[in-house]
């Protein structure tokens, strides 16, 4: 065996030396190849329209339990359920159609679309007409550039760990709520998502990790799961006039009764 592999060798050495330049510049082309090749199999695919299998109006935290806030954010929330109730505070969300925010954007019960380009990865949500811009291997400067302007969405930069999609957001206004209940944050608050495709590709995970030191004694996760919905097509989303039937999604139902008592 070994004195095969010599003799592939040597015939291997003179091919080169015959070749010369051209097979050189053979060689680099292959290994150029190759290097692409590997870079691109290490980017995922999340691509696609996607809907999520139920709704809550409150944020539900992995391993159960309340929303970790300090006094501080305990006092705010207190506030903010009085104040939707009593009309004092309005849900601008429902009211007029500005975004959602991070994380209560991503438990809504309208499709959404993600979008792969190069460089960028958009998610498009249904509810409000919500973009969501990634930018992709870029470092996040947004917290440290003078005179940039906090967003609903925050600013997003992203990365592929693998298969999965790595957002980093920072930048927040604190004019969004965490859920449907009021649930406050400051504009201190980051986040972090990891979303990937499960359950052979018929399946779409996005695990959030929420810190707020301003707000939480503790960073916090959540977890949502969505269906693969080829079919779908997003559809225009106006405040006040009639929308798509949602009434399937598990949870709807309930959180319209819960509204209405």
């Amino acid at each position: 065996m070994r004195e095969l592999l010599s003799a592939k060798e040597s015939n291997m050495a003179r091919f080169v030396c015959a070749g010369g330049v051209a097979t050189v510049a053979g060689a680099i082309f292959i290994l150029a190849s190759g290097a692409l090749a590997q870079a691109t199999s290490s980017v995922g695919d999340v691509s696609g329209f996607w809907w999520s299998v139920k709704y809550s109006p409150k944020l539900e935290i992995l391993g159960g339990g309340d929303i970790p806030y300090n006094d501080k954010g305990k006092l705010q929330y207190t506030k903010n359920i009085a104040g939707l109730r009593n009309g004092s505070i309005k849900d601008d969300a429902r009211r007029v159609c500005v975004p959602d925010g991070v994380p209560r954007i991503l438990g809504n019960p309208y499709p959404f679309k993600i979008v792969q380009s190069p460089g960028q990865i958009t998610l498009i949500y249904e509810l409000n007409g919500v973009l969501r811009i990634v930018l992709m291997d870029k470092p996040q400067l947004w917290v440290d550039v003078e005179g940039a302007a906090p967003y609903y969405s925050g600013h997003s930069i992203g990365h592929w760990d693998g298969e999965t999609l790595v957002i980093e957001t920072a930048n927040y206004n604190e004019k969004t709520f965490l859920d449907a209940t009021g649930a406050p944050h400051s504009d201190q608050m980051t986040t972090v998502e990891r979303i990937r495709k499960i359950n052979g590709g018929k399946q779409l995970e996005d695990v959030v990790t929420i810190t707020d030191p301003l707000m939480l004694t503790k960073p916090m996760t959540a977890r949502y799961i969505y269906d693969t919905h080829p079919e779908v097509r997003l559809e225009d989303y106006v405040c006040g006039e009639p929308h798509r039937d949602i009434s399937n999604v598990p949870g709807v139902k309930e959180a319209r009764r819960a509204r209405v008592q």
